[in-house]
């Protein structure tokens, strides 16, 4: 199993890069890392972050966007239209990290390109300027060997974002009509959403768009990034089953919040939860499973817990 986590999860352990990635690779049982662009490319040159990497044993998964301060107004979608060409511009750079490190894969998410009022923006015209947009960093992706993945989010920090859930996703997605576009689910963000995880997990996978998967859990009201099945319990245990059932071989990313827990030991709970949890779907048996869903029988749910309980 490939397990990464958010970096900034750690900072507060440790205020220099080089030891906290040493840290990192010492006390967790983490595979690979999620490198956020362009945070996490100001301490050390690209070599010599390279070269640490590969020295501690580490895989790099992706790359991850982070736009701040002046995109607040969008990022594709600004009433400026140089900060989105600006937007793009960083996007590609983030490419070109993400290959010289040996990554897969360069995470999207826009946190700024949406709305909060009624009247505030020309819906159509923000649609087609963001679908525009990612068109043209997929095609550069496309050179390049990576994979572009949306991570959409139904709202925070705008009121309502353009791309706020799995379907939506899709549609912007079957209109980019690029194979190395795809969506990062992040399962907090379906909660939001009041989506079923592993409904919206089927969706996605069944038409070969999963790219990548951020795990943790919540009350669905906010963005808790609480550790990895404590809360949605038959929920998780759902989502995993269609991971496995999919195949799925890419990287579980745990973006969780430890505020107040060590965060290693909190990482460590999540990859041990997770694989209680896989191992749980394992010991009943996905094809005892199927048989299961196949009945579309209310009570299956209720069999599965008095099976493990």
């Amino acid at each position: 199993m490939k397990f990464a986590a958010r970096l900034n999860s750690f900072k507060n352990q440790k205020t220099n890069f080089t030891e906290l990635l040493e840290s990192i690779a010492k006390q967790t049982n983490l595979t690979h890392l999620d490198l956020n662009y362009p945070e996490h490319f100001t301490n050390l040159s690209d070599s010599e972050l390279k070269l640490k990497i590969e020295k501690l044993g580490l895989g790099v998964n992706g790359v991850a966007l982070r736009f701040r301060d002046e995109f607040i107004f969008g990022e594709f979608t600004n009433r400026d239209r140089l900060i989105s060409k600006e937007a793009i511009k960083i996007s590609k750079e983030a490419i070109d990290k993400c290959e010289y490190l040996g990554g897969k894969i360069v995470t999207i998410w826009l946190g700024f390109d949406g709305f909060d009022y009624p009247f505030q923006i020309n819906y159509v015209e923000y649609w087609n300027r963001i679908k525009e947009a990612i068109k043209e960093i997929g095609e550069y992706a496309q050179t390049k060997g990576i994979e572009i993945s949306i991570e959409y989010k139904p709202y925070q920090p705008r009121v309502y974002s353009m791309l706020p859930d799995s379907a939506t996703t899709l549609l912007m997605i079957n209109e980019i009509n690029l194979d190395n576009v795809g969506v990062t689910l992040d399962y907090c963000h379906m909660l939001m959403r009041r989506e079923n995880p592993a409904y919206s997990l089927a969706l996605v996978a069944n038409r070969g768009k999963l790219s990548g998967i951020h795990l943790n859990d919540g009350y669905g009201l906010n963005d808790d990034g609480l550790i990895t099945g404590t809360i949605s319990i038959p929920q998780t245990l759902e989502f995993i089953y269609y991971l496995k059932k999919f195949k799925y071989d890419g990287v579980i990313y745990f973006d969780t919040f430890p505020i107040r827990e060590n965060p290693y030991e909190e990482t460590s709970a999540n990859i041990q939860l997770f694989k209680k949890y896989s191992g749980i779907i394992d010991k009943i048996g996905i094809e005892k499973l199927e048989n299961m869903v196949s009945q579309s029988e209310g009570l299956t749910m209720s069999k599965i817990l008095l099976e493990i309980l």
